[in-house]
């Protein structure tokens, strides 16, 4: 299942970056499209670590990270070469897919960050309860992490473009908007858990009986 795991974590990363160019407003909280997609990122490694261990959810961040770079490289790509004479929608495409290299940086960044920050406290509450309390590792987690990743992507994606006042606004809206999406989504992770444990103790019956056999 840690494969499953790994290729949706990538997966949601590209798509959440597509998805990021629009912005809706629900309950007065102006948000970008990708919000629940991207949050369901940290869901996924939460779930690696808790199960697979601190290692694996690790390299799921650097596989995921990789996965972006190239994705943009195609996307650069695809912009760049010449367009049909009769595709007459080369703005439009630029601008949903190409972004700005200030907002790309800014989420390569916050990506970095927040996603390694969480696995850390992540996995020094785990050190301490063991299997107890995920619900506590997960969301203690989350509540750090996501004021990181929130303030350091709207900053370095929007600083010197809108007024100081307006940063602030944009960070705690959409940090409160997170923080209900992780309380929201806690049955999930335990749901997601008993799941990969079941797959992991059926494969470690499996290599035992085949190594039994073996011998």
């Amino acid at each position: 299942m840690i494969f499953y795991l790994t290729a949706l974590f990538a997966g949601l990363l590209v798509v959440s970056n597509i998805l990021a160019v629009k912005v809706f407003t629900i309950f007065g909280f102006d948000l970008p499209a990708a919000v629940i997609v991207y949050m369901a990122t940290f869901l996924i490694t939460d779930v690696i670590g808790e199960v697979y261990g601190k290692k694996m959810a690790a390299r799921a961040i650097r596989a995921g990270f990789i996965t972006q770079i190239i994705v943009l490289f195609f996307i650069y790509i695809a912009i760049e070469v010449p367009a049909a004479p009769f595709f007459n929608m080369q703005g439009e495409y630029e601008m949903i897919l190409g972004g700005s290299f200030q907002v790309i940086i800014a989420s390569l960044v916050s990506y970095l960050v927040s996603q390694n920050l969480d696995v850390f406290i992540f996995h020094k509450l785990k050190e301490r309860h063991g299997r107890r309390h995920l619900w506590l590792r997960n969301n203690f987690s989350a509540v750090i992490t996501q004021f990181a990743d929130t303030s350091i992507f709207i900053v370095i994606a929007f600083i010197g473009t809108v007024p100081n006042e307006v940063l602030i606004s944009m960070i705690f809206m959409q940090y409160i908007a997170k923080i209900i999406i992780v309380l929201l989504d806690t049955p999930l992770v335990y749901l997601l858990v008993a799941l990969a444990r079941k797959q992991l103790d059926k494969e470690r019956a499996l290599l035992m009986n085949v190594t039994q056999h073996l011998h």
